[in-house]
This record gives structure tokens, sequence and C-alpha cells, in this order.
């Protein structure tokens, strides 16, 4: 039985000719969106690596912290879906375009607020300005992807998530050292500046370079264009035929579309808090004396394992079920995080963290295997928008939560507990929706 015949697997490509074709495309695409990506998870990030100098000279707790990480995701929630349908009607090279100018402002101007409040209103406009990126992204692979390649591709894509603290905690750790040096700011101050113009000449490329449909790839030859639309008819066509979902308003009232929400809640929940809080964590557990740029530095490992998991996973998750490529990512990463309350030391926790970090963020892009197999057309614009939405409550909830819980009992032993259980609670939702959704595919 090959690989194919299993339930749920990516079917093969034997002509080396079309695996030659899908390499290419990516290869132009996804550096392009994978940029725009990247600099998003870095803007969300940032405010844990300045968490601990920006506390000082403002008089944030943790709480404050959380809180102000977690206001990102209510405007990023409201307007995801009117977002990805304004992407489906003006093309994603200028709607990505627009999204990249205004978050880029922000970040930028960032860096002159002076209390809670001003964080908190930064944070909130932030999240409204940036809402649709992710959505937009995903919907917009699917506009060049069929099914049979989308494995590799959604893995490649998602390695921008873990590239981006490798990228964002040196950058972070540099402007933390010589920012107030090169800028009249603050250390902390210089580097939403810094990423704040680097999101606005990344638009830029963006705007210049991204096609919106292979119709409009210009590297392209003829024979290839017809070759990826009649793959992606095909796909279309099977996933009609399987009863996939093609409207708006019937994507919205899904069982289906809502249960993938709450699982992929449950897959990124642990994915902000440690992204907000690990250096705070490693400079806890490790007492580092001076330690704002060595625990920044530090919290780039779990990235870096996690990329190396990931491209190995990849390789491997193309002969299992979307399902069964999940959770099993899900689990280690649920480990991972149980094991870093038993740390009694900087290496050991950096370690366990190293093995959630993997499991999380090699779950990610195999759980996007699973949407369009339900979706198609206007729904899927609409369903793939309100699963990120909702997943990206884990945005809000996660980060305060964990500040809360950190506030009330001193340590976060707890706060990883809870999301752990979150995680288990999510292995289930994704068990029963997914297996669900392969299953009516492949009949």
């Amino acid at each position: 039985m090959s690989s194919s015949d299993v339930m749920g697997t990516e079917p093969e490509i034997q002509d080396e000719a079309e695996r030659r074709l899908w390499r290419r495309i990516a290869w132009r695409i996804i550096p392009i969106v994978g940029l725009a990506y990247l600099m998003s998870y870095i803007d969300r990030a940032n405010l844990g690596y300045v968490a601990q100098p920006m506390s000082r000279e403002l008089g944030l707790d943790a709480a404050q912290i959380g809180l102000a990480g977690g206001l990102f995701f209510i405007g990023y929630v409201l307007v995801e879906v009117p977002s990805n349908m304004a992407l489906r009607r003006f093309g994603a090279r200028k709607w990505i375009t627009r999204i990249m100018v205004t978050w880029g402002l922000i970040t930028a101007m960032t860096s002159w607020v002076d209390s809670a409040t001003h964080l908190y209103l930064a944070r909130l406009a932030l999240g409204f300005a940036e809402a649709g990126l992710a959505a937009g992204i995903l919907l917009y692979l699917t506009f060049w992807f069929p099914r049979k390649v989308r494995s590799w591709v959604m893995a490649t894509f998602f390695l921008m998530i873990p590239l981006s603290s490798i990228v964002g905690a040196p950058l972070a750790a540099a402007l933390l050292s010589w920012g107030d040096a090169l800028f009249p700011l603050a250390a902390w101050r210089s580097l939403f500046l810094v990423e704040g113009v680097l999101t606005l000449l990344i638009a830029v490329v963006v705007f210049c370079l991204l096609p919106d449909r292979p119709t409009d790839a210009k590297w392209l030859s003829d024979d290839d264009r017809a070759r990826v639309e009649a793959a992606l008819r095909a796909d279309e066509e099977k996933r009609i035929a399987g009863g996939a979902i093609s409207g708006f308003g019937a994507s919205l009232r899904s069982g289906r579309v809502w249960g993938l929400a709450i699982a992929f809640f449950a897959v990124v929940f642990g994915l902000y808090p440690l992204a907000f809080f690990l250096p705070t964590m490693i400079s806890t557990i490790s007492d580092a004396a001076g330690g704002d740029v060595n625990s920044v530095l530090v919290s780039a490992i779990p990235a870096a394992f996690a990329i190396v998991v990931m491209i190995i996973w990849s390789r491997v998750s193309g002969r299992l079920s979307a399902v069964t490529a999940t959770v099993v990512p899900m689990a280690v990463g649920a480990a991972g995080l149980v094991l870093a309350t038993f740390a009694g030391s900087g290496f050991l926790f950096v370690a366990a963290v190293c093995l959630s970090t993997a499991g999380i963020y090699s779950a990610m892009p195999q759980f996007w295997r699973i949407p369009p197999l339900a979706l198609t057309g206007a729904a899927a614009a609409a369903g793939i928008a309100v699963i990120n939405s909702v997943s990206n409550l884990s945005g809000f909830v996660g980060p305060y939560v964990t500040g809360a819980i950190h506030d009330a009992t001193g340590s976060y032993t707890w706060a990883l507990l809870t999301i752990a259980a979150v995680m288990v609670a999510g292995i289930g939702v994704v068990l029963t929706t997914g297996r669900r959704i392969e299953t009516t595919m492949d009949r």
C-alpha cells in the first residue's frame, strides 16, 4: 500500500517535472509572504524582548505586560474576517501591502509611549492594523498550491515563526545594548522604531514582487499556468464532491469551522506566553545578573531547535494523515511544558522549552492541511479567518493568564501546567473534528 492510500495523506507526485514546477513556485512565493509573516511575529514578540527594561522605566508589573501583549489580539480578532474578504476582492498584493504600511507606522510610533495606558492603546491599534495578515496569507497559499503539495509548503512557510525569534532575538539584543547610542531614545524604544521602519521597507517588496494569482505570474510559461490552474480546479472539484462548504454564511454557521477554530486555539495557546515571557522566565530561573540581553539571546535557542524538528517532521508528515501529523507534535509540546515545571536549572528549563516549542511549531503547519479539505470559495476566505481569529484569542488569554498566575503564585509553574492542559484538551478536538473531515473527503 502506498502512502497515498492512507486516509488523509497527501497524494504523491510521480512526475519529476511537476515536482520541479511546485518547488519553483514555492521559491518565488514563500520568501515574499514569509518576510511579511516573519516581521509580524517579530513585532508581536518584541514586547517580550523589552519587557524588563520597559517595565522598570514605566513601572509595569507582569500582569500589565501580559495585558498589553494580549490587547493586540482584540482588534486582530474583530477585523480578521472582513480583512480576508477584502483580500479576496482587491487581491493579495495590494491588501497585504496596506496591512504592512499601517502596522509598520504604528510599531514605529510605539517608541514614544510613556505610560501603561499609552502602551495599551498602541498594542490595541497594532492589532487592528495587522489583522488579516496571517489568515490572508493562508488563504493566498490555497490560490497557488493544491492538497498534494500542501504538507511541505505549509511547513516551509511556518518556518518563518521560529525564524522570527532567531532574527528578532539578536536584533533586540543589539538594540538593547547599543540602541541608545544610535538613536536619541532609550534602547528599548529604539527597537520599536527600527522594526517599524523594516516593516515599511518589506511592504515595498511585497507591492513590487507579489503576484495575486498564477495567471498574473509572468515568470510562469503558458503551459505551466495551465498546469497549475488544472491542478487547482481538480482539487476544488474533489472538495466540492466531498461536501466542502462554499458559501460565506454557511462557513460562519458550520460546526466544522468552529470545531477547527477551538482546536487551533489549543494548538497555539502556548506560543504567545512563551514568546512574551520566555526571556523573563530564563532570567528568573538562572538568576542571570544583568540578564536583559543574555536572556533574550538564550530565548532564540528553542526557535533554532524547532526549525530543525519542523524540517524533519515535514519529511515524515506527508506519509501521515493531517490529524495524526498534528496531534503527535501537540502531545510533544504539552509534555515539554510539563517537564519545564520540573527543571531545576536554566539549562534543563531551556531544554524542556526546546521540546515544547518544537512540538507547537511542528503542529501548526500540519493543522492547516485540514481546513482547506472542508472549505472552498468564499467559505475558505471566511472560514480560515474565523479559525485564525479564534486561535488568536489565545494570544490575549495566554499572556494575561500567564502574567496573572505569576503575580498570584510567584512562579510560572502553574501557568505552564495550565497551558499544557489546554493543549491536551485540544488534541481531543483535533481527533474528533479533524478525523470527521478527513473521513468525508476520502470516501
